[in-house]
């Protein structure tokens, strides 16, 4: 891949990653919920899937998956169904005293959270669609495709590892704000909105044509 063509990839690798989605809702909620440190697992998980979608892209799979009306459906249900799930879990999120709250809050498992991360990512369909839309765009058809693949799923996930810390370590911040009970419900009611209009969103997202 040659410099200039990286480097167009590159930028559109952090457009794509500081756009809003389900994945910086789920990194904002686990820093909010487990601050950076332990939050940050969840980020782990949101790259194990996006590496699994650039190899399903490489691999020729994508295609049939973009094309396919019940491989399709199947994992855009899940992810509306999951995603509203997790809105329903934050909305019923404890508050507290913050003190005493961040004190008796167990660590966040790590597993379960790089768990939360991949299911996050991994049932979007969009998210292979999108890839399968970009991907070939900077490709060279005349060199080998396997090193440019992984070149390209190193800058993406190293891009979006960078991202994902800015949006947990943004939510840990604010969590230091929050000094009354009704602050973090209202914010914890505010995330729950958030995945529940991304799973609205995903509703509405169809198949490629064939």
């Amino acid at each position: 891949m040659e410099l200039d063509v990286w480097l167009a990839y590159f930028a559109a690798c952090w457009v794509i990653s500081l756009t809003p989605g389900a994945g910086a809702i789920a990194s904002m909620t686990s820093g909010l919920s487990y601050g950076f440190r332990h939050g940050y697992w969840n980020a782990l998980g949101l790259q194990l899937a996006l590496a699994l979608q650039i190899g399903i892209v490489a691999a020729g799979v994508g295609a049939l998956l973009a094309t396919s009306e019940l491989a399709f459906g199947l994992i855009k249900w899940f992810g509306v169904a999951y995603l509203a799930y997790l809105g329903w879990r934050q909305w019923r999120a404890p508050v507290g005293h913050l003190a005493a709250e961040r004190a008796a809050r167990p660590p966040g498992r790590p597993l379960a959270l790089v768990l939360r991360g991949f299911l996050v990512n991994a049932s979007n369909p969009k998210a292979i669609v999108f890839i399968l839309a970009v991907l070939p765009q900077f490709l060279d058809p005349g060199r080998r495709l396997l090193p440019q693949y992984l070149l390209m799923a190193a800058t993406m996930i190293g891009v979006d590892l960078v991202v994902m810390a800015g949006y947990t370590g943004l939510a840990a911040r604010v969590l230091h704000l929050l000094r009354q009970p009704h602050q973090q419900r209202l914010l914890n009611r505010g995330f729950a909105g958030m995945f529940v209009g991304a799973a609205g969103l995903l509703t509405l997202v169809n198949r490629s044509p064939t």
